[in-house]
This record gives C-alpha cells, sequence and structure tokens, in this order.
C-alpha cells in the first residue's frame, strides 16, 4: 500500500478561524471536484472511496512523516494502479481523504477553497494513477 499526501509547506493564513466554511459546503465542492473530471478517467476510480475528514489523524501524519496537521491537505491510502498485478482483487477500495480544516487554514475565500480542494483531488488521483510527487513537479502541477 501507497500513502502519498497533499504537503503544503506554507504559513498557516487562517487556522484559528479555519471552521469559516461548514462541513456541507466542504462536501459539495468535492462533489464539484469530481464531477468535473472527465469520463475516461471517473471509469477508472469505481474502486476508490473519496472522504472528508476534519483533520488527518496521528496515524496519517506519521504515515507521511509529518508532525502538524495543517501541513497535510489530502492523502492518497492505496495500491496505484501502476502497481497493481492479476491477482488484484476483492480489495477494501482506494482511499482519497480531504482534510477540511487545513486546506481551509491556507484559503481566504470561496474561490481558493475551490480551487485548492481541486487541485488536491487532482493531485491525490494522481498518486491512483501511479504518477509520484516527483513527476508532478516536473509536470509543472505545483
Amino acid at each position: 500500500m501507497v500513502a502519498g499526501g497533499t504537503i503544503r509547506s506554507m504559513a498557516r493564513r487562517n487556522a484559528n478561524t479555519a471552521g469559516w466554511l461548514d462541513r456541507a459546503g466542504f462536501d459539495r465542492l468535492v462533489g464539484e471536484a469530481l464531477d468535473s473530471l472527465p469520463p475516461g478517467v471517473r471509469r477508472w476510480l469505481e474502486n476508490v472511496e473519496v472522504l472528508v475528514a476534519e483533520r488527518p489523524t496521528r496515524a496519517q501524519l506519521a504515515g507521511v512523516d509529518l508532525d502538524d496537521m495543517y501541513d497535510l491537505l489530502g492523502l492518497y491510502e492505496g495500491t496505484p494502479l501502476t502497481e497493481r498485478g492479476v491477482a488484484h482483487g476483492m480489495v477494501e477500495p482506494d482511499r482519497v481523504t480531504l482534510f477540511r480544516l487545513p486546506i481551509l487554514a491556507v484559503c481566504q475565500t470561496a474561490a481558493e477553497v475551490r480551487d485548492e480542494v481541486r487541485q488536491t483531488v487532482l493531485h491525490e488521483l494522481a498518486h491512483h494513477f501511479g504518477i509520484d510527487d516527483d513527476r508532478l513537479e516536473a509536470l509543472g502541477a505545483y
């Protein structure tokens, strides 16, 4: 299993007031990001569960060698398509988790949240397709 996360090395801008967008509104933005994916991409996501959590767990932070919850915006947990063999079946779904409070902490407007949610969804799904952080950086994703 591989864990890959969206990590931001930026100062918290909004950490103390990160609750300004409620969970329902945040969930809607995640749904919009997923709905905007082309059908050819969505068909490869049948066994991928996309979740929203308020913050990463200690285990999730440790899995990507981080201490500060505000440094992790999203996380892919699963086996990338490029690493699966013919025997890969009957397994739990891969998971992409977006962390609401850290994302809100780096955003000041609803437009920024929408953009960050979309970027984080795309980043984590790239891990599902076997694209690591170094390749994403080379592609100009950051």
